[in-house]
């Protein structure tokens, strides 16, 4: 008997090298909905290390929001900036959650050997 999954998983991760922390992570029902949310992840980490943000058409519970980071440059925040406002990155994520694979971006900030992975994929947070 095969398991039909019908949700979505989505969990922002930070690593040094040696340990290891789940910043936050989120259960939606759609592909859409695990972009979305990553997007908006990326954004607050790379815009203010946790201020709040303008009002969004679809909006998850205030919650769901990850833990913030300080950034020790500005390399990571830029390509989380990049990554969560450039169309063809989106198209890339999407793509890969369509197809069935997780959608992963992961970012390091070199000053202290810190690295940032957003990844979603299809399944709950237990599957990752």
């Amino acid at each position: 008997m095969t398991r039909r999954v019908t949700g979505y998983a989505a969990e922002v991760t930070v690593s040094d090298g040696h340990r290891f922390a789940t910043l936050g992570g989120v259960a939606v029902r759609n592909r859409r909905l695990v972009l979305l949310w990553l997007r908006r992840q990326a954004l607050r980490l790379a815009n203010g290390h946790g201020l709040p943000l303008a009002a969004e058409p679809v909006r998850l519970s205030t919650g769901d929001d990850v833990r913030p980071v300080h950034f020790h440059g500005s390399g990571a925040p830029d390509e989380l900036r990049r990554w969560a406002t450039h169309g063809a990155h989106q198209d890339h994520a999407i793509q890969a959650l369509e197809a069935g694979f997780p959608a992963l971006f992961t970012v390091l900030d070199p000053a202290v050997g810190l690295s940032l992975t957003l990844a979603g994929w299809r399944g709950s947070p237990a599957d990752r």
